[in-house]
């Protein structure tokens, strides 16, 4: 079967085409852009028009590849951004009408439920396992060993972060200081309610993860080949940081593996990810490509 699964989420929207044959998926195509969904929603609880306009682009060259690659089924997930909307139906009416599909506003848990079953499949590391989602409005933790025993959301995120606080160019030290009392706050919540510090084995999703990995490991452009299930120490995730936070957003967008879109809120994705690990006693993270979309995909099938 050939299915295609689309994350729709604060800060990207994202293709996956795969076929789905015996447990496994074989990628056609994976697609990735920058739309900031999200921007200003944490301020002004609505949905931007030239924001949704930016989507329904990007939806736009998706909806065409899947006509031309005959996929059999679609199903696209929302996020963070379009479950806080007061106007959430405009984007609903806005993706039926590109798309064919209604998108499904998923509840944070099922967003976790998705990224866990995408992140573990095939995984060669020591259960059980907290899975962390760190994505442009939320956070998602997630527990478990073969499926998920615990999961909650909580609304951090490296879009909804750096609107909140980071605002300077680079940030100041007042604003990483109430940057990191806020997801301090929100991580010890978190690991409490999922039971995450007795876990063996933690894994990290999406853009800010594999993008932290990627400087980590110095690679000249990124690779998601050597990022995928690459393993990386928490001193390397604090320099990574620390770098990003004292660097300004035009020097940030140079770095090689920087991709243009990601560049003014990178620093804040780092920042939860290095209190993730601080707060849950992690010596390492294993940085992941395969997630909610993988998840979604498996879960067409």
């Amino acid at each position: 079967m050939r299915v295609a699964a689309i994350d729709c989420g604060t800060n990207s929207i994202r293709l996956l085409i795969a076929d789905v044959s015996g447990g496994s998926l074989t990628d056609v195509a994976r697609r990735m852009e920058i739309v900031r969904l999200g921007e200003g929603v944490d301020s002004t609880g609505r949905l931007a028009p030239e924001a949704i306009e930016r989507t329904r682009q990007a939806l736009l060259g998706y909806a065409a590849e899947i006509a031309e690659l005959g996929v059999d089924r679609v199903r696209m997930c929302a996020t963070s951004a379009s479950r806080d909307a007061s106007n959430a139906e405009d984007f609903r009416s806005m993706v039926r009408s590109v798309l064919g599909v209604d998108p499904e506003v998923i509840t944070g848990e099922e967003e976790a439920r998705l990224s866990f079953t995408g992140a573990v499949h095939g995984l060669n590391a020591e259960p059980p396992y907290l899975v962390v989602d760190i994505g442009g409005g939320s956070t998602e933790f997630v527990v478990g060993f073969e499926k998920v025993d615990h999961a909650v959301s909580v609304d951090i995120g490296c879009v909804r972060m750096t609107e909140r606080h980071l605002r300077g160019d680079p940030p100041s030290p007042a604003e990483v200081a109430a940057a990191e009392q806020d997801i301090t706050r929100a991580v010890d919540g978190a690991l409490r309610k999922v039971s995450g510090h007795g876990t063996m084995t933690l894994i990290g999703l999406a853009g800010s993860v594999t993008t932290v990995a990627a400087l980590a490991l110095h690679l000249p452009k990124y690779d998601s080949g050597r990022i995928h299930h690459a393993r990386i120490a928490y001193d390397d995730v604090a320099t990574v940081t620390a770098d990003l936070l004292g660097a300004t957003v035009a020097d940030r967008r140079d770095l090689a593996v920087m991709h243009p879109g990601r560049a003014d809120v990178i620093a804040a994705g780092a920042l939860i990810l290095r209190i993730i690990m601080q707060r849950a006693g992690k010596a390492s993270v294993i940085a992941s490509e395969h997630d909610i979309l993988d998840g979604i995909a498996f879960s067409l099938a």
